[in-house]
Order: C-alpha cells, then structure tokens, then sequence
C-alpha cells in the first residue's frame, strides 16, 4: 500500500463534529493499551500521525484522520480512531461519556465501511468478546488485528491466532491476521484487509 498522504483533520465527541461529506470510513477499536495509536502509525508510514501515549486511555475522543492512496480505484478515505475502552484508572465520568459517544458513531455514521478491532496476541479478556458480539449484532464488517506479535515466538504465533479465533467465537469468514508495530510483520495483509472493507458492496 504505497500511501500519498495521511494527516489529521479533527478531533470530536459528537455527531455534529464530524467532518462533512461522503468519504468512506474505516473505525479502528480496540482495549487500552493494544497498541492501537501505534499500529496506526506504523500501517501509513507516518510516526507522529496519531499520538502514542504511555499512559493507557490517552485516546478521550474520535480522532479523524484523511488517508490518500497511490493506488488505483481507492478514493481518499477517513480512518476513525475510537476511544480505547476498558481502562479502570480513567475517571468514571469520562467513561461514561466514551459508551453513548462511540455506539452513536458506530449506529448512525452512514459512511462506515467498517471496523478494524485490535486484540493483543497474549490475552483475549471479556470485554473483547463482548464488542466482537456487538460488532457482530450490529452486522459491520470486521477485520481482527492481533498486535504485538513480535511480544511471542515465531513458533508461537499460530497458536495465538488460533486461539483468539476461538474465544472471540468467530465465524471462518472473519480475517484474522497478526500485527507488529515494530516490526511491520503484516503491514501488507492488513492494508489489503482495508482495501477489501473500503471495496465491498453495502
């Protein structure tokens, strides 16, 4: 996926935020602390496009960001990074506004294509499998990023993949592929996985 430009447009927490227009979308989800700013980041070739936080939960908005391809027949298209949920030390009252702000993207947002969940290699936890089966009563189209493959053994990774698989409960027509923000292991067939969700018919 040779990329011609990636950059930040804006940052919201409601509907009438969002940017204008008829770009497709593509929602990023995933646990605080999944490396998913990182993935972000590694994915488009760009360090600094989203902010990588040590601190779990530093992501308190819907973060939009306007990705342009090099490649034929893809128009430029937006990548949303969701809140990461499921971080006890955020204070209560912010997580309870990230909930209604993240399903009414998820329900209402007419340009979403799809959802790329990030699920770390070495634990699957509940509340993973709970937005799976929501994703999944919603009917979005989902693609499932294992990150932080380069945290277990070569020998090991197939197993890991195999196993989220099993706990998440998901059908065989659900991708799942490994990730390494610092290796880029899999840069290729995630961004297939992304032009394959910006292209199905809906």
């Amino acid at each position: 996926m040779k990329i011609q430009s990636a950059e930040f447009v804006t940052s919201c927490v409601n509907g009438e935020q969002y940017p204008k227009g008829q770009l497709s979308e593509i929602a990023l989800l995933g646990r605080s602390n999944v490396g998913k700013s990182s993935a972000l980041n590694s994915l488009f070739n760009r360090k600094t496009l989203a902010k990588v936080g040590k601190t779990p939960g530093k992501t308190q908005m819907i973060n939009f960001f306007r990705v342009a391809l090099s490649d034929t027949g893809i128009e430029p298209f937006h990548v949303v990074d969701l809140p990461g949920y499921g971080y006890a030390k955020v204070p209560e009252a912010v997580r309870k506004q990230w909930r209604p702000m993240v399903e009414h993207y998820l329900t209402k947002r007419d340009t979403l294509r799809g959802v790329v969940v990030f699920i770390d290699i070495r634990r699957t936890e509940q509340i993973d499998k709970d937005l799976v089966e929501w994703l999944r009563v919603l009917q979005l189209p989902k693609v499932i990023v294992v990150t932080k493959a380069d945290k277990v053994v070569s020998s090991k990774r197939k197993e890991a993949l195999l196993r989220t698989r099993q706990e998440l409960s998901l059908s065989q027509d659900t991708e799942v592929l490994l990730y390494s923000s610092h290796t880029h292991e899999g840069r290729p067939e995630v961004a297939r996985a992304l032009k394959n969700l910006l292209t199905e018919k809906t």
